[in-house]
């Protein structure tokens, strides 16, 4: 479930926000989305992935979250964890792969707009 937005590390790119297959995140102005509502999370992880600034925390407990705090997650070395293990971009910087394929950014941007339109 997720479980922190790291204040200090987000560059408010909404790329959680508009990720998230379960709306969890509710962007703000100016600054990191607001974990809107944590009790919808389905602990995917893609929030995770997609964020290049390793600003939040994914707990492996779907059923509730795991209290934590921003020093202790930057002290553990878990943020980004999921992204590295999984070998997420490792592809990226490869020509061959321009299109990216292998990432849905366009699935859940279109699911997303079919949402709000309904």
């Amino acid at each position: 479930m997720i479980d922190l937005i790291l204040t200090s590390r987000c560059t408010g790119c909404n790329a959680c926000v508009i990720v998230c297959p379960t709306n969890v995140f509710e962007p703000r102005g100016g600054g990191p989305p607001a974990i809107a509502r944590q009790d919808a999370c389905q602990t995917c992880f893609m929030c995770e992935l997609y964020c290049p600034a390793d600003a939040l925390y994914v707990g492996p407990d779907c059923e509730a979250p795991s209290p934590t705090d921003e020093a202790t997650l930057l002290a553990s070395g878990r943020l980004g964890q999921y992204r590295r293990d999984s070998g997420w971009d490792e592809w990226a910087d490869d020509p061959r792969y321009a299109n990216q394929h292998w990432r849905m950014d366009a699935i859940f941007a279109r699911a997303r707009a079919a949402s709000a339109r309904s």
